[in-house]
């Protein structure tokens, strides 16, 4: 993760992992984890050989982060920032970065 605003790693930013579907509302928790100085997590979220096919979503607390940093005196317009996939065939590679600033994002597909 990238915080864009001050061209560093985001650093102490928390994301969890959940599998949609069936389960209760808000989805199953399967994991969490804390980004550390380099703005990666220090294991993946899916620590396991192949991801079932479904829907996902990772959740990015940015408004913490924001709030951590002191970023924009404090304020941050975004709070919770939800990116949800499909997985279609669990031999693929599912790397999700996020570049980030008080005020937007962006994400995509990585390698």
């Amino acid at each position: 993760m990238l915080d864009t605003s001050r061209a560093v790693p985001a650093s102490g930013l928390k994301i969890e992992l959940r599998l949609l579907g069936r389960e209760a509302e808000g989805g199953r928790l399967l994991a969490s984890g804390i980004t550390g100085a380099d703005g990666r997590l220090s294991q993946p979220l899916w620590d396991g050989d192949l991801v079932p096919g479904g829907e996902y979503e990772l959740t990015f607390w940015v408004g913490d982060y924001f709030r951590e940093q002191a970023a924009a005196d404090g304020i941050s317009f975004l709070d919770l920032v939800p990116i949800r996939f499909r997985v279609s065939n669990g031999d693929e590679n599912y790397h999700i970065p996020l570049l980030l600033a008080p005020g937007g994002y962006s994400t995509y597909r990585g390698s």
